[in-house]
């Protein structure tokens, strides 16, 4: 279940490199018509006057969308059929909260199919492109809570560090989503937003590069603090590990930005940041998830350490005598 549900984090991030590379390559318009690429044509064809490179990049990129939903299937239905330690184990019940979890992922790929049609029909308006990118994060977040939920057990959540530690890594989540929705509106803003002459947010560049990068520095902020309180408190290796990793992607998230920005916006670099910035979401939910814990997935069996007592058990009857 595990491998099935670490596929469906793949995939669904993969599908928004692939995109992005669409966006930065101008190739948003290389299949000009949905859900056919052209009016005369399923597949990639010739068209506009375009070169036929962006038509391929663009045609490829729906040709991925078909693979991620194989993947998304394969998981809705690996957790319908999962169940815990096998038939007959403890707490072998169907878990519904992994199927809800599941479910999102196709109803994910629907949603974006509709949207990226009313993307293309809209010549790349920015208000739909940026909904795009949104409603993809937001099918990661429900694949990463996934992965993390089907290793764990049912219990309510038990606290492994300080409540304020809690709040703050909650918070570093929060900011996160802010500066990946703040993103979308640069690149809507700047010359890379799918192609040369489409519509684009009438806002100034410099002014909305600005606000993303004070996001940044805000999310950098509240990640050094969460990581000094985590050491400060001696909180478990796994999630110091992780807060070491958030810190260090958010950093090295940073140097990318400003070089990016001096450097004119080449569109190599700027999927590069565009894949820093999806590594920061998913460590920054995979951090908010380890400050917890919900026991483990398959409860001990009784009389065991941490298991329930025997006398805690319902006693046997005997049997009437003959």
């Amino acid at each position: 279940m595990r491998r099935i549900a670490l596929a469906g984090v793949i995939s669904t991030a993969g599908i928004i490199l692939t995109g992005a590379a669409v966006r930065l390559s101008k190739s948003g318009l290389g299949c000009p018509d949905w859900p056919q690429c052209t009016r005369s044509s399923l597949v990639a064809a010739h068209t506009r006057g375009d070169p036929m490179f962006h038509t391929w990049i663009e045609f490829g990129n729906r040709m991925v969308t078909v693979l991620v939903t194989i993947v998304a299937v394969a998981v809705l239905i690996a957790a319908w059929r999962f169940r815990p330690g096998g038939p007959g184990a403890p707490g072998a019940r169907r878990r519904m909260d992994l199927v809800w979890l599941a479910a999102a992922q196709p109803a994910g790929v629907v949603a974006q199919i509709v949207l990226g049609g009313i993307v293309v029909l809209t010549d790349l308006n920015p208000v739909t492109v940026s909904l795009h990118f949104m409603v993809s994060v937001a099918v990661v977040a429900a694949a990463v809570t996934l992965h993390v939920r089907c290793t764990e057990g049912t219990e309510p959540a038990r606290p492994l560090v300080r409540p304020d530690l809690r709040v703050l890594a909650w918070a570093v989540v929060a900011v996160a989503a802010v500066m990946l929705a703040a993103g979308t509106v640069v690149t809507g803003t700047g010359p890379l937003a799918g192609a040369g002459d489409v519509p684009r947010y009438h806002l100034p560049l410099e002014g909305v590069t600005q606000f993303h990068a004070d996001i940044g520095w805000l999310l950098g902020g509240l990640t050094v603090a969460l990581v000094v309180g985590l050491r400060a408190t001696r909180a478990p290796a796994r999630v110091m590990n992780l807060g070491w990793l958030l810190l260090g992607l958010i950093g090295a998230q940073g140097v990318i930005g400003y070089t990016q920005y001096f450097t004119g916006l080449p569109a190599g670099l700027v999927w590069v940041h565009v894949t820093g910035s999806l590594l920061i979401w998913i460590a920054a939910l995979r951090l908010m998830f380890a400050v917890r814990d919900r026991g483990p997935l398959i409860p001990p069996p009784p009389g065991s350490p941490g298991g329930p007592a025997a006398s805690d058990l319902p006693q046997a009857q005997p049997a009437p005598a003959r």
